[in-house]
């Protein structure tokens, strides 16, 4: 394929090129949630991020397989082989079966990805619906030597592994080191060391999801999921594993080791991790009980929101930086989002109002599309996509106030280039871009009655003129007189 797309590959710890295969396929696998409660702004940064990968890979050309799973069996309390299985936890709290807590919050979760625009994966595998296949992973990896058998239960044998390959290689840590400084857990004397991690959990006679194995009655271990799924959906090789940055340790290294005992091989190309959403320097999550969850962002619900954000200010918000660096919450910086993109949507509805009054292209507005593209090939910098979009208003702006002189091609171009970054790429909805029908209805009516005001004030109807616009300000419009009639938009 002639497209490169250059990534920051976290195994390798440098940006290099990538390309998918020798074939226009790509495979991409990207950690997705557990779900037990309510989506918060935790969970939307990384779908975000690997929807924008796809929606990019998809757009030179590649025919993408995406997988996103959904962990609801096995992810323990601590992440450390102890404690209750999260979602277990939750069915005990509520009264209900594990699998009514699943298909509630995955229902709640779907509706949040869908307000925010996030296309559905190509494949969203559940955990639960594939033990045979962990089954078959943990039988791979006892036969390549790499586990043990203890009281019904399987451990991954992480020194002996390390002697062979190198466990640690993703996050650098050093296996010597962990050894020394791994207390000894509570419950956890069936392992040899404290640093191996359960492939199969038998379960306690109080735990709720239970399979039979050829070791015990059980359960599956929390990275073993992940593991088989993507190799089952995508192959022993595959070109893109993603997550957040959380997740390189102890998720994403017990991974690549269970991949390479069972295989041989390196299983992944291309390790992709979002950074965190952060509050007061805090990552935020369910673990700190600092989370805020997207409904309460919808609606302002939320004691540290000080009004609602729609979705796609939440979208742009993650978006205006880059996926590799942290994101801090706060109200300001969401109020600035929210007006930079009504500020984009108007320049995108203004175009339709700029008139022809050139003959030649002017090459500053061919250059946004290839300074946009050569951002997005440059590890998805989308903070510089939406840089050379604002720059693009400036030249809307002074084409309505007759300060520049646009050609047809140059309307065009701007047309195109806001369809294709801001909508297709960057995945913002626009109304009136994807033809809402009673936006459009809604739009003409606001229009008719500010002509009325027109001709109201031509007719030096004073009470009539001042009447309409004053109710239209009380219920939200902001009205701009120009020499050429008038503007209006929505502040919120």
């Amino acid at each position: 394929m002639e497209h490169l797309l250059s990534i920051y590959n976290t195994l390798s710890r440098q940006t290099e090129q990538f390309i998918p295969l020798n074939s226009p396929f790509a495979g991409l696998y990207v950690c997705g949630p557990t779900v037990y409660g309510d989506p918060h702004l935790g969970h939307a940064r990384p779908a975000i991020t690997f929807d924008i990968l796809f929606r990019y890979l998809t757009h030179l050309g590649y025919k993408v397989r995406y997988v996103r799973n959904i962990t609801d069996v096995g992810h323990l309390v601590n992440d450390a082989d102890s404690g209750e299985d999260k979602i277990a936890k939750q069915a005990r709290f509520e009264n209900l079966e594990p699998m009514e807590v699943v298909q509630f919050y995955l229902n709640r979760y779907h509706k949040a990805m869908e307000a925010l625009n996030v296309l559905p994966p190509s494949i969203e595998p559940h955990a639960s619906g594939h033990i045979i296949e962990q089954i078959q992973l943990v039988k791979d990896i006892i036969k390549s030597g790499f586990a043990y058998e203890s009281a019904g239960s399987i451990y991954f044998d992480v020194e002996k592994y390390n002697k062979q390959y190198n466990y640690g290689v993703l996050s650098g840590r050093n296996i010597d080191d962990m050894l020394s400084t791994t207390r000894k857990l509570d419950g956890q004397e069936e392992k040899r060391r404290n640093i191996d991690f359960a492939l199969w959990k038998k379960a306690s006679p109080e735990h709720i999801m239970r399979w039979q194995s050829p070791w015990s009655e059980g359960f599956p271990g929390w990275h073993l999921e992940c593991s088989a799924m993507s190799r089952k959906y995508l192959g022993e090789v595959f070109d893109i594993h993603g997550g957040g940055m959380d997740l390189i340790f102890p998720h994403h290294e017990c991974e690549i080791a269970q991949s390479v005992a069972a295989g041989g091989k390196q299983a992944v190309r291309y390790w992709m991790h979002n950074n965190m959403i952060t509050i007061n320097g805090q990552k935020m999550g369910k673990s700190l009980n600092n989370f805020i969850n997207l409904e309460q962002f919808f609606t302002g619900s939320h004691s540290l929101l000080t009004q609602a954000y729609s979705a796609m200010t939440i979208r742009f918000f993650i978006l205006q930086a880059h996926y590799r660096s942290t994101v801090d919450f706060s109200n300001e910086a969401l109020q600035a989002s929210e007006k930079g993109l009504i500020r984009l949507m108007e320049a995108y509805d203004n175009i339709g109002r700029l008139t022809v009054s050139a003959q030649t292209e002017n090459e500053t507005i061919k250059a946004f599309a290839a300074k946009s593209s050569e951002a997005m090939n440059d590890d998805l910098n989308t903070p510089t996509v939406i840089a050379q979009l604002f720059e693009s208003v400036h030249i809307i702006n002074q084409s309505l106030a007759g300060q520049m002189d646009l050609s047809q091609e140059d309307i065009d171009e701007l047309r195109r280039f806001f369809n294709l970054f801001l909508f297709d790429l960057l995945g913002m909805k626009n109304s009136q871009k994807d033809g809402n029908a009673s936006y459009e209805a809604f739009s003409k009516a606001v229009d008719m009655l500010l002509e009325v005001r027109m001709q109201a004030k031509q007719n030096k109807d004073w009470t009539t003129s001042d009447k309409i616009r004053n109710e239209l300000t009380a219920l939200g419009f902001e009205i701009k007189d120009t020499k050429d009639g008038f503007e209006w938009r929505l502040s919120r």
